[in-house]
């Protein structure tokens, strides 16, 4: 025992803490000894296919123009810890990976285009980066694929990230999507609202990988409401507030899929008109209704986004259930106008019309219905000022960058997957609003699939009736 270690200090105290990549002898003995561990990438049958042929269809939209993605990194949480890393979804669109850090460029030639992924390969043993690059380094990250395995996987040419550098010259005046904001700024390529356009209007049609992909979302989503139904009066007895119930859908989608699409919102009484209530730190209250708006994305990062308002004590009171009434009026007759060759915003007025009536038989509109529903009144979005309805893939508000003529100016067609969600929410503070209607809100929701001759209601296992919400609901708690 050193004379150091006796009075009480261990060895080595007071000295500077050593860089591991600085010390030889560590990193000969951290590069030997390990077996090896093949890694191929998890992906869903028919991912390689899918996205060749989504290459395909863009390709042709920039004959002669090379095109540039990346997948993006997880933005800094705090400190040095990040938040979890999604990979950007028109990126995963054209090549099925979620990589952190790839790039995709699509080398424009005659005739076409020469598609390469590029990847940080993993830091195996043997690489300084296998014990220091908390990134990639398979100790901190676990074995994981490499190029080879990718482009194995992927039937596409995969490199290493280092070489694009070789070729970066090469992007000058390429076209970048916003993803690739930083690469365009070094090469001297120009970030495309085009591109961004075209990508938006060319995921509105979904072919049948993607349609497939969207139904494991919404089919797991359906059972996760199950889930959370059916710990509703323990989050009451219990006090356990919104918050169990936010938690047990998000370890649901988790388990089930890659995790929530999107913030789960459980509001329960007056949080429930409060169209973003993804706080859920309030209590569960036995006799207000509870409106679950959740969605799981997939593995492939399809994600479905649904909604049902359920009473927390198993039977609605006569104001909740006559609103929930009025909104499923509205919600059939939105539902109605999802077919072929109808104008996408058919169902939006169509169901702004059942609103708006049944507003004004409440008495609650200062003006004609005809008033009101016109562009100049609108006052009957006091109670429903979001949208009602909008494109549903990797995200759960696809599309988004397209036109208006390419979006709300369009006609639908088959293949397109929306969802239809009015809603009524009348906030507790509003003074317009008779006492017994303060602090309801009610919105259902579905995913909808625009077929040849009509449409398919995706998430049409869950009721949208009163009393089929309650008898649900009922059935959920027996079977816990």
């Amino acid at each position: 025992m050193t004379d150091q270690a006796i009075q009480g200090r261990p060895p080595y105290a007071g000295t500077r803490y050593p860089r591991l990549v600085e010390v030889p002898a560590f990193r000969e003995f951290i590069a030997q000894g390990w077996d090896d561990v093949p890694t191929r990438p998890d992906l869903p049958e028919g991912t390689a296919d899918a996205a060749a042929a989504h290459r395909t269809r863009l390709s042709a939209a920039f004959p002669g123009q090379t095109l540039v993605l990346c997948a993006g990194v997880a933005p800094v949480r705090n400190d040095d810890a990040s938040y979890g890393f999604r990979a950007d979804s028109s990126f995963v669109w054209l090549t099925g990976c979620q990589t952190e850090d790839a790039v995709l460029v699509m080398w424009a030639r005659p005739g076409g285009h020469d598609p390469v992924l590029y990847m940080p390969p993993p830091f195996r043993p043997g690489d300084d980066g296998f014990f220091s690059n908390a990134l990639h380094g398979e100790l901190w990250v676990g074995p994981s694929a490499g190029i080879a395995e990718w482009a194995e996987a992927l039937q596409i040419v995969v490199e290493p990230l280092a070489a694009l550098e070789a070729r970066g010259g090469e992007l000058r005046g390429a076209l970048a999507a916003r993803s690739a904001t930083g690469l365009a700024a070094a090469h001297d390529a120009t970030v495309s609202t085009d591109l961004e356009r075209t990508l938006s209007t060319l995921r509105m049609v979904k072919d049948e990988w993607e349609i497939g992909q969207l139904r494991e979302a919404i089919d797991a989503t359906v059972s996760g409401f199950a889930a959370v139904a059916a710990e509703i009066p323990h989050a009451i007895a219990a006090d356990l507030g919104e918050r169990w119930l936010q938690g047990t859908f998000d370890r649901h989608a988790r388990t089930f899929g890659n995790g929530p699409g999107y913030s789960t919102i459980v509001g329960s009484g007056a949080h429930a008109p409060i169209l973003h209530w993804v706080r859920c730190d309030g209590p569960v209250h036995p006799d207000q209704a509870l409106l679950l708006d959740m969605g799981v994305e997939a593995r492939s990062l399809y994600t479905a986004d649904v909604t049902r308002t359920v009473p927390a004590q198993g039977t609605f009171s006569a104001a909740q259930r006559e609103v929930h009434d009025l909104v499923e009026r509205a919600h059939r007759a939105g539902l109605d106008r999802i077919r072929p060759g109808t104008a996408y915003l058919d169902f939006h007025f169509a169901a702004m019309q059942v609103v708006a009536q049944g507003l004004h038989d409440w008495g609650l509109l200062p003006v004609s219905v005809d008033e009101a529903l016109s562009p100049q009144g609108q006052q009957h979005r006091r109670y429903l000022a979001c949208g009602i309805g909008h494109h549903l893939g990797l995200d759960v508000h696809d599309c988004s960058q397209a036109h208006y003529e390419d979006y709300m100016g369009a006609d639908l067609e088959p293949g397109v997957v929306m969802t239809v969600e009015p809603g009524l929410y009348f906030h507790a503070h509003d003074l317009t609003l008779p006492p017994e209607l303060r602090g309801i809100g009610v919105r259902l929701e579905d995913d909808v699939l625009v077929t040849q001759t009509g449409s398919e209601v995706l998430s049409g296992a869950l009721p949208i009736d009163a009393a089929g919400i309650e008898a649900w609901t009922r059935q959920q708690w027996a079977a816990r």
